[in-house]
């Protein structure tokens, strides 16, 4: 489980931060304020009852700031993910976590709607496991209100994503899971 949480972190540090995908990553990161809890489930509904657990371990640890429920054994399948994820928000909203926290969705098949599979945008929301992040929605607020154009976010990431092409993330995500160093020229 060490190993999945390893290539999570060096996804995170490689690609989210290194590239500014999302520009409230490294400080939180650097906190120490990221739970990373690895769900070795491969039923739906176990994976459900551990985006709930982790909801409940946020409520209790207010230091946490976010948590990401790496799901390396199952939700291969990106429709499956997507099904998964669904029940998951209405879970929140039965569990009564709507407004209190928000479901960011990550997969290594992930696509957008409506767009292409070899579309290299799709790589801002790729991952090397399928990864339910759970984020605070107050802080989530709070940060967007402080940043300037937060809107502008998704275009400059697609932009860039599709500067550098599919292959460049191909590339990146294969050395992240195999423990490669990144090259310097990224």
């Amino acid at each position: 489980m060490q190993q999945v949480v390893e290539v999570t972190q060096r996804w995170l540090w490689q690609v989210i931060v290194k590239y500014n995908i999302c520009p409230f990553a490294r400080q939180e990161i650097e906190a120490q304020r990221i739970n990373y809890q690895v769900c070795k489930a491969t039923a739906v509904e176990d994976i459900l009852a551990t985006v709930v657990a982790e909801c409940k371990f946020l409520d209790e640890h207010p230091e946490v700031a976010t948590a990401l429920v790496i799901v390396p054994d199952a939700l291969a399948d990106f429709s499956d993910y997507l099904d998964t994820l669904d029940l998951a928000n209405q879970l929140l909203r039965l569990e009564g976590y709507e407004g209190v926290f928000q479901l960011a969705s990550f997969h290594p098949a992930y696509c957008f709607a409506g767009e292409p599979e070899d579309d290299p945008a799709n790589y801002t929301n790729r991952a090397p496991y399928p990864i339910f992040h759970i984020l605070r929605e107050d802080e989530l607020a709070e940060a967007l209100d402080n940043f300037d154009q937060p809107e502008l976010i998704p275009e400059r990431n697609i932009a860039f994503a599709r500067r550098k092409g599919a292959a460049f993330f191909e590339r990146l995500l294969h050395k992240i899971k195999a423990g490669e160093p990144p090259a310097d020229n990224t």
